[in-house]
C-alpha cells in the first residue's frame, strides 16, 4: 500500500511574510555591497598611496651603458655595405627617410656605398663620411667635402649595462614603438588577446580559472591579463592567494587609471622576467633579444617574436639554451595562436615553424665580456668618486673589441679540453687487475682543473682589446686576469733587457771584458746563491745542466742557471728596479727573481711586455676612453699613463731574441704543431703556474692557467698555455684590423747578422747552416766561422796543446 504525502508551500502572501523576506534580502544585498565596497575602498585608498610613492620613482633604473670601441673602417678591409648598416643598426641609428631620426645618428645606403649622418648624441662629432665598396672590399672613404680618408671610425655599439641590483638584473629598455608589431600580437595571441578592449580585468578568464582551480583542487590557474601581471610584478610576490588576487585586480584599476593601453604594453615589455643567462637574470624583451638572438629588438623575425612570447609563461622551462625542443614546440603553439586571432596567415606561420633557433652563445662570456665589465665597473666607481655610477644613466666608451672578445673566450672555451686531458693524465694511473690481459686505468685521488685568463692589448695604445678571466663567468666571478701569481719564467726577458742597457751605456758586465750580446757565454751550471742566512740552489727544468751557453740560447731554452747567472753579473738590484719600472712591482733583488719568483698579475704583466713591443715605452693597460651623461655630453675623458722604460735598441734586441722562442726554442710548437706562421715574439713561463707571454707587431697577448688554491699545477707553460695563445692570435690576426702583422723593424743603432750554428761566427760561404740575431752595433763577431780566432796562449801555441777553436757555444 503507498503512502501519498502532499507537501504545499505557504503562502507568505496571505500569512504577511512577503514583504519581511524582501526587506531582509535587500538588507543582506546592502550589506554585503557595503562590505565589498568598505573592503574594495580601503584596499583601494590603501594600496592608492602604495602605487602613487612607487610611481614617483623610476620604475626601471636606468643603469651605466657599456659601449665597446669604435670599429675602425679603412680602405681595403674586407667589408659590405650590409654589415655596415647592420652594425650602425645596431648602435641605433636609423635609415634616413624612414621615420623619427635617431639622435644617436642616421645612415644612407646603397648598392655600393653607405654614408654616415653621426647625431648630436653620437660619441663622435657629427662630421658625415661615405664608405664605397667594390666586391666586397672597402674602395674609397670620403667626407662631406669628398676629400679621401684615410680611415673612419663607426658608432661604438653597445655590449652591456650594468646589472641593476643584488639579485644581478639586466635589462635594455625599450619603447613601444621600437617593439615589432609581430612581438605585440605575439604575446597577445597567448597571454591576452583582449588586452585593448578590457578595462584590465577579463573577467570570464578570471571565473573561469576560479572554476578550473576548484575543479582540480589547486591554484594553478591565474587568470591574469598583461596589466594584472605587470601590478604583481612591480608590487607584489608571486604567492597564489585571494587576498593578493583581490590586490592586485585593485592596482590593476590603478594602472588602467593612469596609463594608456600602449603605455601598460611598453612597461610589461620591460618589466618582464625571460629567463637567466649565466648569473645574470634576464628582463624585458629589450634584454632578451639580445641575450637569445644577439640583435636588438627591433630586428627580431616572426619567428624569434613567437618564442620570446612563448616563455613569458615559463621562462626557465621554455629556456632554448637548455630544453631548444620544448622552446619550439612553445614557439610553435604561439604561432597557432597568432593564426586565430588573425595576426598572420597560416603560410606566415608554417615558414616561420620551419625555421631552426638561431642563438646566441648560452655562455655571456663571449658577447658581454663579464669580467672586462666588472673591472670597467669597479674603475668607474674610483674615477668619479662617490657618485652612483650605475643609477646615473651614463654612456662608458670602453677599449673592448666585441670581435677580439668572442674570440679570446672561444680559445679559453676550444683549448680548456687540451690542458684538462694534461691534469688527468697526471692523476691517472695502470691498474694491473687479477684476470684481466689489460690493465685498467683509474684516476687517482680528488682533483679540480685549472683556471685560465687571458688578456689581449693593443701593445703601442695600451688599450685591453679582450679580457677573460676565468672559464665561465656564471660558475666563478673571481677574476684571475688581476689576481698576483708567481710569474715564472716571463719574468726573464727582464734580466736580459737589463744586460742589453749595460751594452748601451757601454758598460762591461761584471768579470766581463766585452760588452753584452746575444752570443755571450753565460755559465749554466747548477749553482748556490746565499741570501741573507740560507741557501738557494736552483734547479733548470727536467734537471738537465749545460757548462757555457750563450745568452740567446739561455732565453730560447729558458735555462734557469744561466740566466741566474747572467742576472748576478748586471746585479740584482738592476734587474728589480727595471722590472718595477715596467710595472712588476713586487720584484726585489734576488737569486729567485731572476726566474720570476715574485708575483704580478696577468693584467701587470701584459702592461710590462708593452716595453719590448712598443719601443721601451710602457703603457699602463686602460678599459675606459671616455664617460658621457645619458645624451652623449663629456663628463670625462681619459688618456693612458706612458713613460719611456727602455732604449728602444735594447727593447728590439730583447724583442729578437724572444723570437727565437717561438722559431726554435721552447715554444717552437706554436708554429709546428699549430700553425701560427706571423712574425712573433713571445716567452713561456712555469713556475706553480702555466704562462705564455707574446705579441705581433700590433697585438700583445698573456695567457695564464693556475689554480686557485695556489698548488702546483706540474705543466709546462710551452704544454698548457701556449697552444691557447697560438689558438687566440691564429684566428685574432684572420680578423681585418690584426691582419696587417709586420717583422719588428730594427732601430738605428742596431744591426742583423748571420752567424754560423756552430761557432757563433759570422757566417761565410763555407758554413751554411746559419742563423740571423741582432747586434748593437760595434758588439758583433767580427770573425768568421772558417776562420776562427786562436785563443791558445804562447805555450800552447809552441807545444800544439789545446784546441784553436773555443768550445761552442748553443
Amino acid at each position: 500500500m503507498a503512502l501519498k504525502i502532499k507537501f504545499r508551500m505557504p503562502n507568505f502572501r496571505n500569512t504577511g511574510w512577503g514583504p519581511w523576506l524582501l526587506r531582509i534580502f535587500l538588507i543582506v544585498v546592502a550589506a554585503g555591497a557595503i562590505t565589498v565596497l568598505s573592503v574594495g575602498g580601503y584596499f583601494y585608498f590603501k594600496y592608492k598611496g602604495v602605487v602613487d610613492a612607487r610611481l614617483q620613482q623610476p620604475l626601471f633604473k636606468n643603469t651605466a651603458k657599456i659601449y665597446a670601441e669604435p670599429r675602425e673602417v679603412r680602405p681595403g678591409q674586407k667589408l659590405s655595405v650590409r654589415l655596415v648598416a647592420d652594425e650602425l643598426r645596431q648602435a641605433t641609428y636609423t635609415p634616413q627617410g624612414q621615420g623619427k631620426a635617431s639622435p644617436m645618428g642616421t645612415y644612407r645606403e646603397s648598392a655600393s656605398s653607405i654614408t654616415v649622418f653621426p647625431g648630436p648624441q653620437s660619441y663622435h662629432a657629427e662630421d658625415s663620411a661615405t664608405i664605397t665598396v667594390n666586391d666586397g672590399v672597402v674602395d674609397n672613404i670620403a667626407d662631406d667635402k669628398g676629400q679621401a680618408l684615410s680611415s673612419y671610425e663607426l658608432e661604438p655599439v653597445l655590449i652591456t649595462g650594468l646589472s641593476e641590483d643584488a639579485n644581478r638584473t639586466k635589462r635594455r629598455l625599450v619603447t613601444y614603438d621600437q617593439i615589432p608589431q609581430n612581438l605585440v600580437h605575439a604575446v597577445l595571441a597567448i597571454e591576452d588577446r583582449r588586452f585593448f578592449e578590457h578595462s584590465g580585468v577579463n573577467y570570464f578568464r578570471l571565473v573561469e580559472a576560479v572554476v578550473r582551480d576548484i575543479a582540480t583542487g589547486q591554484k594553478q590557474q591565474g587568470g591574469s591579463t598583461l596589466t594584472m601581471q605587470l601590478a604583481r610584478g612591480f608590487f607584489l610576490t608571486p604567492e597564489k592567494r585571494i587576498k593578493r588576487k583581490i590586490i592586485e585586480i585593485v592596482i590593476t584599476f590603478q594602472l588602467e587609471h593612469r596609463f594608456n593601453k600602449k603605455q601598460i604594453f611598453e612597461l610589461y615589455a620591460n618589466q618582464i622576467n625571460l629567463g637567466q643567462r649565466g648569473s645574470f637574470a634576464i628582463n624585458g624583451f629589450g634584454e632578451a633579444s639580445q641575450a637569445y638572438f644577439g640583435k636588438d629588438v627591433r630586428q627580431l623575425d616572426l619567428s624569434e617574436c613567437a618564442l620570446l612570447a612563448g616563455m613569458i609563461q615559463r621562462p626557465n622551462y621554455f629556456t632554448p639554451f637548455r630544453h631548444a625542443d620544448r622552446a619550439i614546440e612553445r614557439r610553435n603553439l604561439v604561432l597557432d595562436s597568432m593564426v586565430e586571432t588573425g595576426a598572420i596567415t597560416k603560410d606566415q606561420a608554417e615558414r616561420a615553424k620551419a625555421e631552426p633557433l638561431h642563438l646566441s652563445p648560452a655562455s655571456v662570456d663571449a658577447s658581454e665580456a663579464p669580467y672586462f665589465v666588472d673591472l670597467v665597473h669597479d674603475q668607474l666607481l674610483q674615477k668619479i668618486g662617490e657618485r652612483d655610477a650605475n643609477l646615473e644613466g651614463l654612456r662608458i666608451y670602453t677599449t673592448l673589441d666585441p670581435d677580439l672578445q668572442r674570440i679570446a673566450t672561444n680559445a679559453v672555451d676550444s683549448m680548456a679540453h687540451m690542458v684538462d686531458e694534461q691534469v688527468d693524465k697526471l692523476h691517472t694511473k695502470r691498474v694491473k687487475v687479477k684476470g684481466e690481459k689489460a690493465a685498467v686505468v683509474e684516476k687517482t685521488g680528488n682533483y679540480v682543473y685549472p683556471q685560465i685568463a687571458l688578456i689581449a692589448l693593443n701593445p703601442h695604445t695600451g688599450q685591453v682589446l679582450a679580457l677573460v678571466g676565468g672559464r665561465s663567468y656564471g660558475t666563478s666571478q673571481l677574476n684571475h686576469a688581476v689576481a698576483h701569481r708567481p710569474t715564472g719564467s716571463i719574468f726573464k726577458p727582464f734580466v736580459y733587457a737589463a744586460a742589453f742597457a749595460t751594452a748601451v751605456e757601454g758598460t762591461p758586465l761584471e768579470g766581463q771584458d766585452h760588452l753584452f750580446s746575444p752570443v755571450t757565454m753565460l755559465n749554466d751550471q747548477q749553482t748556490t746563491y746565499e741570501v741573507g742566512d740560507q741557501e738557494y740552489t736552483p734547479r733548470n727544468m727536467h734537471g738537465e745542466y749545460h757548462d757555457q751557453v750563450t745568452a740567446r740560447y739561455a732565453l730560447q731554452w729558458s735555462l734557469n742557471n744561466a740566466t741566474i747567472s747572467l742576472a748576478s753579473m748586471v746585479g740584482f738590484d738592476r734587474v728589480a728596479a727595471l722590472a718595477r719600472q715596467a710595472g712588476i712591482k713586487s720584484a726585489r733583488g734576488t737569486p729567485a727573481m731572476a726566474i720570476g719568483a715574485y708575483d704580478a698579475t696577468p693584467l701587470d704583466m701584459a702592461g710590462a711586455y708593452t716595453v719590448f713591443a712598443n719601443g721601451g715605452m710602457h703603457i699602463d693597460p686602460w678599459m675606459v676612453a671616455s664617460v658621457r651623461t645619458s645624451t652623449g655630453d663629456i663628463v670625462t675623458d681619459y688618456t693612458p699613463t706612458t713613460r719611456q722604460v727602455l732604449d728602444p735598441r735594447v727593447a728590439y734586441l730583447t724583442t729578437n731574441m724572444m723570437e727565437g722562442v717561438l722559431n726554435g726554442g721552447t715554444a717552437g710548437r706554436v708554429r709546428t704543431t699549430y700553425g701560427f706562421r706571423a712574425p712573433a715574439a713571445g716567452k713561456t713561463g712555469t713556475s706553480h703556474d702555466a704562462w705564455f707571454a707574446g705579441f705581433t707587431s700590433n697585438l700583445l697577448c698573456i695567457v695564464w692557467v693556475g689554480n686557485d688554491d695556489y698548488t702546483d699545477i706540474k705543466l709546462e707553460g710551452a704544454h698548457a698555455a701556449a697552444p691557447i695563445w697560438a689558438d687566440f692570435m691564429k684566428k685574432a690576426t684572420a680578423l681585418p684590423q690584426y691582419s696587417d702583422t709586420k717583422p719588428f723593424t730594427p732601430p738605428d743603432g742596431v744591426q742583423m747578422v748571420n752567424l754560423d750554428k756552430t761557432t757563433n761566427l759570422l757566417a761565410d760561404q763555407a758554413c751554411t747552416d746559419d742563423y740571423q740575431a741582432a747586434f748593437l752595433d760595434g758588439t758583433a763577431p767580427t770573425d768568421t766561422c772558417d776562420h776562427p780566432p786562436d785563443h791558445r796562449n804562447v805555450f800552447q801555441k809552441l807545444f800544439g796543446l789545446g784546441s784553436p777553436t773555443p768550445k761552442p757555444g748553443n
